[in-house]
């Protein structure tokens, strides 16, 4: 069997952007070249990042309805040197050009599959609208798709919707994503606690993330509304503004922190009685994976990659989404149980490590490259 050490990255998701995809290109480079070899990226060329050795910066321009993302010219960079394989991470301009050179250079190419595209239509179209620009957004992505040898999909949820909603006639392997569990482990939050006076008698319950509509964390709102439970969110997102106002009109306790520093997210975590999640639309949900780590329990929305990821009764409990009293009721669940279900997260760390997702990813090359 062939043995994959030179990999080329295209992503149209990269640094300074912070979110799961980028998050999870810098890790598995960075690891990559730590077991096997090399992993180039190329990406969109962006303001407040300068390329490092092995990155490849496309000129760009702004991304429609995203102003925050950009759009990379679809080649690829001079001097990229023809690799063992290509891995494409997004289904966009550097996507195609990634496929487009693992076509010229006689490579195969595998992509993942991570962002449903359908799940923000409602966001920027009319209602009567919605349903017609999902069955684009889906034929878009079965076009993309069946057009690599291979698809890497990060849990049974998303491997599903593009099998059975989407349609793709593809061949997909379950990877997770991974984290860092050498970064995300239970710490001393002490520090954080003061930082942010979060140093009251109550429960401590938090996210941390993006703020869009289809995150539903106003359902985390009404939760605790009524209730002696502090609810702690960071991040930021276009819904910060209507989350605020909502919180303002309740009788509950809620603190919205903005971004956190990475080097603070472990303490974040280990200061929370529970971590909550009422996202339906996650291929995977990377948060839930590092709150895991750190010991924190969490109380997930029965929907998407989180029906499989939050592990109910172990690593937290999961609720209907939309039916508030379940929330609460799994939120009690998990503050009654939490030492418990503290020690069971703890115990799944290594199953969580991005290492264990990367001796997966290097068989699965290896496999690709020999049929």
């Amino acid at each position: 069997m062939a043995k994959t050490n030179v990999v080329a990255a295209f992503t149209d998701l990269y640094r300074p952007t912070v979110n799961g995809v980028t998050y999870t290109v810098a890790l598995w480079r960075e690891r990559w070249t730590r077991r096997r070899g090399s992993m180039a990226i190329v990406f969109p060329e962006m303001d407040g990042y300068e390329p490092g050795d092995g990155e490849y910066a496309l000129p760009s321009v702004g991304a429609p309805l995203y102003p925050r993302y950009r759009l990379g010219v679809p080649v690829a960079p001079d001097g990229l040197d023809t690799p063992d394989i290509v891995h494409v991470h997004t289904p966009f301009t550097v996507g195609f050009a990634g496929v487009r050179f693992a076509r010229e250079r006689d490579v195969p190419v595998v992509a993942t599959y991570h962002t449903l595209l359908e799940d923000r239509v409602n966001q920027h179209v009319p209602d009567g609208a919605v349903e017609p620009l999902k069955r684009v957004c889906r034929a878009y992505e079965r076009a993309f798709f069946e057009r690599v040898d291979h698809v890497t999909v990060p849990t049974s949820f998303a491997r599903w919707h593009l099998l059975e909603r989407v349609g793709a006639d593809i061949d997909a392997t379950i990877v997770s994503n991974g984290i860092d569990v050498d970064f995300f482990r239970p710490v001393e939050s002490t520090p954080v606690r003061e930082r942010y006076g979060l140093s009251g008698e109550g429960p401590l319950l938090g996210y941390t993330g993006r703020h869009g509509p289809e995150k539903n964390l106003e359902e985390a709102i009404d939760a605790v509304d009524g209730t002696d439970w502090t609810l702690v969110i960071a991040g930021d997102g276009p819904a910060r503004d209507d989350l605020e106002g909502r919180a303002a009109a309740t009788d509950a306790d809620v603190r919205f922190l903005g971004f956190l520093e990475r080097e603070e997210l472990p303490a974040f975590y280990s200061a929370l009685d529970a971590f909550v999640f009422p996202s339906p639309v996650e291929t995977q949900g990377l948060v839930a994976l590092e709150a895991t780590a750190c010991g924190t329990p969490v109380v997930a929305a029965d929907a998407g990659a989180l029906a499989d990821g939050v592990i109910e009764g172990e690593t937290g409990y999961r609720y209907a989404p939309g039916d508030r009293e379940a929330f609460r009721w799994a939120i009690r669940r998990t503050l009654a149980e939490r030492e418990r279900l503290s020690d069971l997260c703890r115990r799944r760390r290594d199953m969580l490590a991005v290492d264990h997702s990367l001796e997966q990813l290097a068989a699965l090359y290896d496999a690709v490259r020999d049929d």
